[in-house]
């Protein structure tokens, strides 16, 4: 009875045993993650609880000012307050391009993805090599380079007026469009390489057999082929969505100061404004954003999916 009664000791004290072994192991990595990626959010947090210096830096002395000064701005002369609707325009043009450079990236890159998935194994990579060929490039230059494309004089304008169709340049640079294709070019194949990873592994006997049982092309899309490849819709959507809302180069670039983004708002403040504490403020508001955006859109597409099954 005795042997009986310490096997179950025996078993549980190994467990635990491999349990603090895989601690001790995994302990190096979690400090490089609290310090290298917790400590510098720490930090800026606490940054926006603080007072601003009079020439840059800050003072250390507790106050909420920059978080007041992100939704509300007082007005030097009469001391009045209202809303800081720099700011608003600033968050909004940030959020509605940042949804439509994900969305015209998801249109794009869902065909291409496809595409790419039904040709024969051996010709894969090289659709794969064409499409990764665009990170070989610093951001800077691919920015740069659809800026000589949509420009006044730009190819696009100049064939335009080659061939007729328009008798002087359309003004496409520094508007919110100009900065919507910028970051789609540089953030699609984001969105295609995870699409293409969960089309690689998509039975396609079952799109046939959907075909089989009379279903149309839409319904096979939105039934069968959707559902299946969400997890790389989603991760696809999340790698373009994310660094959209906090872009700085392209915008800056294509936008020409004029159509700013958070991004760039907030070097704005670190920088010429000398204002760290509402910079830190807006770091953490983008952030925010960034989660809830994350939330909302993962239960969206999993309430979908449940629908559709």
């Amino acid at each position: 009875m005795e042997n009986k009664a310490t096997v179950p000791n025996l078993v549980e004290t190994e467990q635990r045993r491999r349990i603090r072994k895989s601690w001790l192991l995994s302990t190096p990595a979690l400090l490089v993650l609290a310090f290298a990626a917790s400590g510098p959010l720490l930090i800026v947090l606490v940054y926006s609880f603080l007072n601003s210096g009079e020439y840059g830096g800050i003072v250390w002395k507790f106050s909420t000012d920059a978080w007041f000064n992100v939704v509300f701005h007082r007005d030097i002369f009469d001391n009045t307050l209202a809303l800081a609707d720099a700011h608003m325009i600033i968050l909004w043009r940030s959020i509605k391009l940042s949804f439509f450079t994900t969305a015209t990236t998801l249109a794009i890159g869902f065909p291409t993805a496809y595409f790419i998935a039904t040709r024969p194994r051996q010709t894969r990579n090289i659709w794969l090599f064409l499409i990764t060929i665009p990170f070989w490039t610093n951001l800077l230059i691919r920015t740069f380079g659809i800026l000589e494309v949509i420009r006044n004089e730009g190819l696009i304008n100049i064939g335009l007026q080659a061939f007729g169709v328009i008798d002087g340049p359309i003004q496409m640079l520094y508007t919110d469009f100009a900065i919507m294709v910028g970051m789609t070019y540089v953030y699609l194949p984001l969105m295609v390489l995870p699409l293409y990873a969960s089309m690689e592994r998509l039975n396609f006997q079952l799109v046939e057999a959907a075909y089989d049982l009379y279903a149309s092309r839409s319904k096979v899309l939105r039934r069968v082929i959707v559902p299946l490849v969400k997890p790389g819709i989603i991760a696809g959507s999340i790698l373009v969505f994310i660094p959209s809302l906090g872009a700085f180069v392209t915008p800056r670039v294509l936008g020409g100061g004029k159509k700013m983004m958070l991004g760039n708002l907030i070097e704005l403040q670190f920088g010429a404004g000398r204002n760290w504490p509402l910079g830190a403020a807006l770091s953490i508001t983008l952030l925010s954003i960034v989660m809830i955006a994350l939330l909302i859109y993962v239960r969206t597409m999993q309430r979908k999916s449940d629908g559709l099954q």
